[in-house]
């Protein structure tokens, strides 16, 4: 029994470390295959059977992520995002201007759209812009690696640990985007001033000499297609609609064509991110079935001690598994709880380079294309946005 309990904790606790870390050192492993392998093995040592692993993955949740996939990946292909920088970029011909508009285009998509979608798609077409113009690119990069964490805190489509929260809370799309749309547009205003303060190069308001994103090329039939459905969409959420069967019928609706091949749009799914989400609920069961949360429920006994403690397990062990171990802790009917965890999450993820997946989508991107941006570089910018941010909620919320 003690070598059983010992085996239980030890692959407990090495799969969130490796969750923590993003890999198993030594072993080609990264989130999802941890928190699978994971799940099996508790499943295997007989903490769960496989019928109760099952029923501990939140199907509204795997379907909604699922939906806004394939939403995202319809726009992709139609040229929206593209047009949509096009469209920010038109507005401005200065380094200031630049990154003001970057700042609040990609914030503002973010909130509608998947974060990390936004993060992938801009981070490239941004370092083109940076090199035709001869701008440093690193305050550019900042910018969308910040703007795409603080915008998605706006609604319950903007990142996957609000769709969790969606999920859990019953909270409507329409209340949670009145609640934090001030904080994400307020967190958009401090992140324009942190970099105007940190990098002089960008406080220019000299135009530049051209501004061009490259060729804009639009496939009309399914960019009208995929707009009105996705407007449909947005719309069904802000009325009340619930969110997993609407993203699902939009998602259903795209599938239905001749103009492009379903390959090319299941390819452009996160299946690895399903994955994860996955194997976590079923830890995140575990976790419960061993009571390892009390610490926590004693620990926590005020809205500034929960928000705390999200800030400290979002950045350890990442913010989606932090949601999915403090969601039971929510007092019941409490929207606040529940406003606090959604915002809190998104926003630790700004502390460092690794604290979010958009940070990662960042500078991974900007390395494949030859720039570098380095944990200590990120560090001067996010713990100060972070900490600023956070402090903005607690008193918005509180």
């Amino acid at each position: 029994m003690i070598l059983l309990q010992f085996a239980i904790y030890s692959v407990l606790g090495l799969t969130y470390l490796g969750l923590a870390l993003g890999y198993i050192p030594g072993l080609r492993m990264n989130r999802a295959t941890i928190a699978l392998v994971g799940s099996a093995f508790l499943i295997a040592l007989g903490v769960l059977n496989l019928q109760e692993a099952w029923q501990a993955i939140d199907a509204n949740t795997i379907v909604f992520l699922l939906s806004m996939m394939v939403v995202n990946a319809n726009l992709s292909y139609a040229g929206f995002f593209r047009r949509s920088l096009s469209v920010i970029l038109s507005i401005t011909r200065s380094p200031l201007g630049l990154l003001i508009t970057l700042t609040f285009g990609s914030g503002i998509l973010s909130a509608f759209f998947l974060n990390d979608t936004i993060a992938l798609i801009f981070t490239p077409l941004t370092l083109s812009l940076t090199q035709a113009l001869g701008l440093n690119p690193i305050p550019y990069l900042l910018a969308i690696a910040g703007a795409t964490n603080i915008g998605s805190v706006a609604t319950l489509s903007g990142n996957p640990q609000n769709i969790l929260i969606g999920s859990f809370s019953g909270i409507s799309y329409l209340d949670f985007l009145r609640v934090l749309t001030p904080v994400a547009l307020v967190g958009l205003v401090i992140q324009v001033i942190l970099l105007w303060l940190l990098y002089p190069d960008v406080r220019s308001v000299k135009p530049c000499q051209q501004l061009t994103v490259g060729n804009q090329r639009i496939f009309k039939p399914l960019f009208k297609k995929t707009l009105v459905i996705t407007i449909g969409l947005l719309i069904a959420f802000t009325v009340g609609l619930p969110l997993g069967e609407s993203a699902l019928v939009a998602a259903s609706l795209l599938l239905i064509t001749r103009r492009i091949k379903p390959q090319r749009i299941l390819q452009k799914v996160d299946w690895n991110l399903l994955v994860m989400f996955s194997g976590l609920f079923i830890l995140t069961r575990v976790t419960q079935k061993l009571n390892l949360l009390q610490p926590f429920t004693h620990a926590i006994n005020s809205t500034a001690s929960f928000l705390g403690v999200t800030v400290v397990l979002s950045n350890l062990i990442s913010n989606v598994p932090a949601v999915l171990l403090l969601h039971p802790l929510v007092p019941p009917g409490d929207s606040k709880y529940w406003l606090l965890l959604a915002a809190g999450s998104t926003l630790a993820g700004n502390l460092t380079l690794f604290g979010s997946v958009a940070n990662l989508i960042v500078v991974e991107a900007a390395t494949d294309l030859g720039y570098k941006l380095t944990f200590w570089e990120h560090l001067k910018f996010g713990a100060p946005l972070t900490v600023c941010t956070l402090v903005l909620v607690y008193l918005w919320l509180h």
